[in-house]
């Protein structure tokens, strides 16, 4: 097995972050630090990340969780702040199971919603690499109405400053007062993409909340609170 296949089926992390760690000397095989990024790992050797001897995850752990605003993307945080691994300590059974559960993809600091976390590094890889297209579905509360041709301008792509964004699918679905509820479907990741897609427009976002991660729906799902897949959710997503 590839080495970097090898450091996401142990559940440290994706293949594109294992990559990192043994282009800064973080990967040793055997006690000797690796070099050759497409090493192949064979019987008998020992591969240490970190200081940590590793060793791949024969059952994997698949949560989904509704992450509330103000709340860190991120397994740690140096500044103290509220880590969505704080919000799964809640439930130790999770935890004790998988201690190297980490996020796919990103949900912004003040954006909440849906958000899925594994030990499956694998798995992370083929929902975040760009070439799968993944579907992402938010509810963006913007200021002041938006217009057809505002719409169009979302749905063909805009210029978010040096980048300009995919096809994507939108539609408004409630307009009140000098606000309008839009959902909007993409599959890039850029920071901030949803919120600079509807600054280019001219309605900036008030509230953010991601609904959907692909087929997979939030619904009635509690702000802070986690489930595992359901089995028809995780054969959706080993299908992809």
């Amino acid at each position: 097995m590839r080495i970097n296949k090898y450091i996401a089926a142990s559940g440290v992390c994706s293949r594109r972050k294992a990559d990192e760690l043994i282009e800064t000397g973080k990967v040793k095989i055997n006690g000797q630090i690796l070099r050759e990024a497409g090493y192949q790992v064979k019987d008998g050797d020992v591969v240490i990340v970190s200081g940590e001897v590793i060793q791949p995850i024969k059952s994997h752990t698949y949560i989904l969780l509704n992450k509330p605003k103000g709340v860190i993307t991120s397994v740690k945080d140096d500044r103290g702040r509220l880590t969505v691994l704080d919000l799964l300590a809640e439930n130790p059974d999770i935890i004790d199971r998988a201690p190297r559960l980490f996020p796919v993809g990103r949900l912004d600091f003040d954006t909440s919603g849906i958000l899925l976390l594994t030990d499956d590094g694998d798995l992370t890889y083929r929902l975040t690499h760009p070439k799968h297209e993944f579907p992402k579905t938010y509810h963006a509360l913007v200021q002041g109405v938006i217009s057809r041709e505002r719409e169009l301008k979302l749905i063909r792509g805009v210029d978010i400053g040096g980048f300009v964004t995919s096809k994507a699918r939108v539609r408004t679905l409630k307009v009140k007062s000098n606000t309008s509820l839009v959902e909007i479907t993409i599959h890039e990741g850029k920071n901030r993409q949803v919120r600079k897609m509807f600054d280019a427009v001219g309605n900036p976002v008030i509230e953010l909340k991601r609904v959907a991660f692909g087929e997979i729906q939030l619904g009635h799902l509690k702000e802070g609170a986690c489930r595992k897949l359901t089995k028809k959710e995780f054969e959706y997503l080993t299908n992809i």
